[in-house]
């Protein structure tokens, strides 16, 4: 029998349009092996919810490997030493893995040397191959777009093997239970049974619902109280989908604007390969100087936000509906984020890590890119003087059942009083006042920004 070879998954929990397990299948038996690495991340190893997901998301790969007659170790440390102890351990001769453009994974890499082989497959297009003209990934979204177009439609993703070949002896495994991924008490992961289910299975019943909405996705994808959108990020994420098949999904529909949402993810990979530390640094350094609010009454603030009691019916939906459910509607995650950033004038990195911690779907390199954008401190970004109107923003795009949804103390308020009780004269005791006016906000953020 031929030295067996390990298949080291990451953010690519899938049997099917998964590259490095048909290569790991040609090579000799396959050892399927997921690291639980806490330490090469550093700060930006993953927060609660995303652990919530995956937790579920192991249970059912290491489930759908059973099937094909194999299974899922599980072993935690770093990564880079873990799969080399491996080696040795199970005589195996090489480790396949899909390529990853996080820094953490591309230090591992880096240290597997050449033990690794890489393949592509997480992305639409391989990063390296779309680039400006002097060879560096592209900083601006409508660039990188019309430049990808040469590279695209991605290639017809591939079916899962039929059978997987096993090793003579497995190496033993940690438990699922005993990394302790779920929340314990308080659990505050309650309502996301309600709205989640991971692993591949599911992504692939999501998957087949893109063909019907993606006819009204352009606009209905900004209307938070409809069901416009696909809800594919956690499983684009942990890549229990691949995005080419996301991208087919759509069949012969015409489907610019989701195509485009796909797109921004290579995109976002592209901007973090060339600017590692993006999530902590600002893309435009004179923001360095940006005055932002500290002290105790920024913190009050920071805690209003966080917990959905601002005063803003649309701020404090989007958050509450983060903490209850684990994801936020992307309108909503713009208006939230512009509301930290302007209205409060508190760093875009609290809510960077807020997101971070809370989403199921939370990325390093979307996160970090998207909150830059709204900051208008990253390399391709809104200006800093454009502040999104909440109170405007929650009318133009009707989510006034999405406010009454999430916030229950409004239930009552009918409409247009929905999107701005206090104005209108019937806030409930029990919903708080405005922690900031919306012209004070405004005008103290434009001083923040003449002060750069």
């Amino acid at each position: 029998m031929a030295d067996p070879v390990i298949l080291w998954f990451r953010q690519d929990l899938r049997l099917a349009d998964q590259p490095a397990l048909l290569a790991a299948a040609e090579a000799g038996p396959v050892i399927p092996v997921y690291v639980l690495d806490d330490d090469g991340p550093g700060d930006w190893k993953i927060g609660g919810a995303q652990r919530w997901w995956l937790h579920h998301s192991l249970a059912s790969l290491d489930a759908s490997l059973r099937e094909k007659g194999s299974r899922l170790i599980l072993r935690r440390g770093p990564a880079a030493e873990v799969l080399t102890g491996l080696m040795d351990e199970s005589g195996a001769g090489g480790i396949h893995a899909l390529t990853h453009y996080e820094p953490w994974w591309r230090k591992s890499e880096a240290a597997l040397g050449d033990r690794l082989c890489l393949h592509d497959g997480n992305q639409l297009t391989r990063i390296e191959d779309v680039t400006t003209g002097s060879g560096q990934p592209f900083r601006i979204y409508s660039s990188f777009w019309k430049a990808a177009q040469g590279h695209l439609p991605p290639p017809h993703p591939e079916p899962a093997p039929r059978s997987i070949p096993a090793p003579s002896h497995w190496p033993k495994s940690e438990t699922l239970a005993s990394w302790q991924l779920l929340p314990t008490k308080p659990d505050w992961s309650t309502g996301f049974d309600t709205d989640w289910t991971p692993g591949e299975a599911a992504g692939q019943d999501r998957l087949k619902a893109v063909g019907e909405l993606i006819g009204t996705y352009a606009d209905a994808r900004n209307m938070p109280a409809k069901e416009g959108t696909t809800r594919l990020s956690p499983h684009l994420h942990f890549g229990e989908v691949s995005a080419r098949a996301a991208w087919h999904a759509t069949g012969r529909h015409e489907a610019t604007s989701f195509h485009q949402e796909l797109a921004w993810r290579d995109f976002t990979r592209g901007v973090t390969l060339a600017l590692p530390d993006y999530a902590e640094k600002n893309g435009r350094p004179r923001y360095d100087t940006l005055p932002w609010r500290k002290g105790a009454a920024a913190q009050r603030d920071l805690r209003a936000w966080q917990q959905g009691r601002t005063g803003y019916p649309i701020v404090d939906a989007g958050m509450r509906q983060l903490w209850q459910s684990g994801w936020m509607h992307n309108r909503v995650r713009m208006i939230t984020a512009s509301f930290l950033v302007k209205h409060l004038l508190l760093d875009w990195r609290e809510g960077e890590r807020w997101f971070w911690d809370c989403l199921v779907d939370a990325d390093y390199a979307n996160n970090a890119v998207n909150w830059q954008w709204v900051a208008g401190t990253g390399v391709d970004a809104n200006m800093f003087s454009r502040i999104m109107a909440p109170l405007t923003q929650s009318e133009k795009f009707d989510a006034g059942d999405y406010i009454r949804h999430w916030v229950p103390e409004l239930k009552d308020v009918p409409d247009p009083a929905i999107h701005d009780p206090e104005d209108a004269g019937c806030r409930p005791k029990a919903y708080p006042d405005k922690i900031v006016g919306h012209r004070e906000a405004r005008e103290r953020a434009l001083a923040a920004n003449r002060a750069v």
